[in-house]
């Protein structure tokens, strides 16, 4: 290699020393403002969505944009947003619900009972606590039904509260259902209330909070393939202390869940996994 090469090849691994402090000391900030942990969040995948932001409003670096993001509202809650990765729709692959309702549903009211505890984890825009309502409603009256929905994100649990969504949001949802719980409001259509009133919202941090015990269902999709492999392994644990024994944890389609007896679960689809104390002892 010539010198001119070594010098550009210094020059650049100074610079990339560089950057990796300054979004180490990024990382501290956004924990102490948010309380989200980006630590927990696969580094490249993260990094290139911050940078995307970063230069969409023409900030010089990562020092700049907290400033930017102490005093701009706006840019906080954009960022927020931006950062927790909300794609959502309703009944997300048909043929997971379809065997929802088919058999784990009937199984979850014959080993439990009507009163079911359900939590609908990190549910975004509400497209998956409202699906679950629906899916329930073909079994039980809708005064028994009540689900638990938590996400990270004020602005995206404001827009499910609201409960208005776009036509191809409802692609998934059964005709049936369609034409009775939505009305059609312009160009979108509004959810039924009393489907809404079946949903208690609430922010929830899946690193930093506490989980509620006695689940005998638990839904996160597509969420996790975000993090880091230890951070997974940290929820994973959680969600299978959460659930009760013989409950039901329903994943997303492009995950997985591996050494999952690890957690007291036992694999009942790609998608289904049930939980068995007897497994972890």
């Amino acid at each position: 290699m010539s010198k001119p090469q070594q010098k550009k090849l210094q020059i650049l691994r100074r610079n990339n020393l560089i950057a990796d402090m300054d979004y180490e000391k990024f990382k501290s900030s956004i924990l102490r403002m948010t309380g989200i942990d980006l630590s927990a969040y696969k580094e490249n995948q993260m990094k290139r969505r911050i940078n995307t932001l970063i230069d969409k409003h023409k900030i010089s670096g990562y020092e700049e944009f907290v400033n930017a993001l102490k005093t701009d509202k706006s840019l906080f809650e954009e960022f927020v947003n931006y950062l927790t990765i909300n794609v959502s729709e309703f009944y997300r692959n048909p043929d997971q619900w379809d065997l929802m309702d088919k058999v784990f549903i009937p199984e979850l009211i014959g080993k439990f009972g009507k009163n079911l505890k359900i939590w609908s984890a990190a549910c975004s825009t509400g497209d998956e606590p409202y699906s679950l309502v629906m899916a329930l409603s073909r079994h039980l009256p809708l005064n028994q039904i009540k689900i638990h929905a938590t996400d990270l994100d004020k602005q995206v649990l404001a827009a499910a509260k609201t409960g208005i969504y776009a036509e191809k949001s409802l692609a998934g949802v059964p005709k049936d259902l369609r034409d009775k719980y939505f009305t059609k409001v312009g160009n979108s259509y509004q959810i039924s209330n009393e489907i809404k009133s079946r949903v208690e919202f609430k922010e929830h941090n899946l690193l930093k909070d506490p989980y509620q015990k006695g689940y005998h269902f638990i839904i996160c999709r597509n969420v996790l393939i975000y993090f880091t492999e230890e951070a997974k392994d940290e929820i994973f644990m959680k969600y299978g202390q959460s659930l009760c024994n013989g409950g039901i944890f329903f994943i997303g389609s492009t995950e997985q869940i591996m050494n999952h007896r690890k957690y007291g679960f036992e694999r009942r689809n790609s998608f289904y996994y049930e939980k068995k104390d007897e497994l972890l002892k």
